[in-house]
């Protein structure tokens, strides 16, 4: 049986990345070889020219070229020590693919890695994944796997190969946060950008991609640039994976030549569209169901669509649930998945949050959401604040007819059934507001500070909702800020 927390896998077109997993749960290492032949290496100038060749980019999200990191890194070693790391941890709640490669086809993602290590003369392959996951045990046994196979001879020997473990964290699969937590340090976004190119583990240039980059990798240096392209479209050649859950009953890791309709894949998901699809992952943007239907899988097709294929997430929301409440439920995640280094994120993104689930109860307004998504863009330290706003943004031009209903009725009539992935959060309590009515005088300051949690009666007097864990800075500031000291908060239980 395959780890519930690994989904199937899917697909149209030809098996590549995803070969021989129709018949076995993991691809050890002789089972491996028999697919793909023995690995050979390859000079810099040679890789370099495969990769450009078919514009080969990175499958993180921002779809950087991977030959200009090739060649940055290059130069910035000029002969000397770099690093390779593969960033396998997937911060991205509704991602699966870099997780569906670790644990099932671990020894692709190896060879493209030490395929590069190799060419750049690097001194170690670090794999960053999830501790505690099966990913970082599967990786791990690869590793074994090769080191007591001495496959490749002298020099996969020469180069180390180190699988780190890291909490799992939306911001932890961040460059910069990935570089700090392989580097010993806590895993959030440098303050400042630095190019890990030019300074990443230890101080040394460090070509840095994700788990699929690297696969793919591996699948051109098989294939060859010509083979490679006879599948996908002229521009984006080859296939890419794909996540597709929340509305899906079959949710699945599909792998799929470029240029293929987003509809196809959602009909072999079994999906519904309802109100949108989300693209991108939650940094991303809704595709409302009319632009779904007619969307292309590819980065073009997703820019002409409105959206971006991102790190190929997609989250179908269905017919059942409410479109709006499931927003605010990813806004009120994002909030807490601040790093807390800057005002726009520790501040500002709670009252983006606040805003949007005042907007579901039907107590607030469009207006004031985009009020406090303008006071987070383009002002944080790193891109979560922005990214989180494009969310909240693309939710308000995507469920116009859903949010004119809120504004109307309160409600659209769904319930928020919890179709957008989330990690559990059993580490993160409720807490409730308690008020001594000895000392409550009515002053209404608690309201002021937190409108969505607490509501005055006729007389002035408050009434309390359930606290979520995200909020409980600002919950504590109402306890500390009361006139009456009558406040306290206590956890939910």
């Amino acid at each position: 049986m395959i780890p519930h927390s690994v989904p199937r896998v899917l697909r149209m077109g030809p098996a590549r990345l995803t070969a021989g997993l129709d018949h076995t749960r993991r691809l050890d290492l002789p089972a491996h070889r028999t697919l793909h032949g023995d690995q050979v290496p390859r000079t810099l100038d040679d890789i370099i020219a495969l990769v450009e060749e078919v514009d080969m980019r990175g499958r993180g999200g921002a779809a950087f070229p991977f030959a200009r990191k090739l060649r940055a890194v290059a130069e910035a070693a000029r002969g000397g020590e770099c690093v390779v790391l593969v960033n396998g941890a997937e911060g991205e709640p509704a991602s699966s693919k870099d997780a569906m490669l670790l644990v099932r086809n671990p020894h692709l993602v190896l060879d493209g890695a030490v395929l590069a290590a190799e060419a750049l003369n690097a001194r170690e392959v670090v794999l960053a994944t999830v501790e505690g996951e099966v990913a970082k045990s599967s990786i791990e046994a690869a590793v074994a796997e090769r080191r007591a196979a001495n496959v490749a001879g002298a020099a996969e020997s020469r180069i180390n190969i180190r699988v780190v473990g890291l909490q799992e964290k939306f911001i932890s699969g961040e460059g910069g946060a990935l570089v700090r937590a392989v580097n010993g340090l806590e895993a959030v976004p440098p303050g400042r950008k630095r190019r890990a190119s030019t300074s990443g583990v230890d101080g040394l240039p460090t070509l840095l991609s994700n788990t699929e980059t690297f696969t793919q990798l591996a699948v051109l240096a098989e294939l060859g640039a010509e083979e490679y392209a006879r599948v996908g479209t002229s521009r984006e050649p080859g296939t890419t994976l794909l996540s597709v859950s929340g509305g899906a009953a079959n949710a699945a890791v599909v792998e799929v030549p470029t240029g293929t309709p987003l509809i196809n894949v959602l009909e072999m998901c079994e999906a519904e569209i309802g109100d949108g699809v989300l693209i991108g992952g939650y940094h991303g943007a809704w595709l409302d169901a009319e632009t779904a239907i007619s969307a292309i899988i590819s980065r073009e097709g997703m820019k002409m669509a409105g959206g971006s294929l991102g790190a190929g997430i997609i989250v179908p929301l269905g017919e059942s649930t409410c479109s709006l409440g499931e927003a605010a439920r990813v806004a009120a995640y994002l909030a807490a998945q601040s790093s807390g280094q800057c005002g726009p994120c520790r501040l500002g993104l709670p009252d983006v949050a606040r805003a949007l689930s005042a907007l579901v109860d039907g107590s607030g307004s469009t207006d004031s959401i985009r009020r406090s998504v303008r006071a987070v863009e383009r002002r944080g330290a790193c891109f979560h604040p922005d990214g989180t706003a494009k969310f909240v943004l693309s939710t308000l031009d995507a469920f116009e007819s859903d949010i004119a209903l809120h504004q109307e009725h309160g409600s659209c009539g769904r319930p928020v059934r919890g179709i957008l992935p989330l990690p559990e959060r059993e580490d993160e309590p409720e807490y409730r507001l308690e008020v001594d009515w000895t000392r409550c005088q009515g002053h209404g300051l608690c309201a002021h500070l937190l409108p969505e949690f607490v509501s005055l009666d006729d007389y002035g007097f408050p009434s309390f909702k359930t606290v979520p864990g995200w909020m409980v800075k600002e919950a504590g500031r109402a306890v500390d800020m009361c006139p009456a000291l009558a406040l306290r908060l206590a956890q939910a239980h």
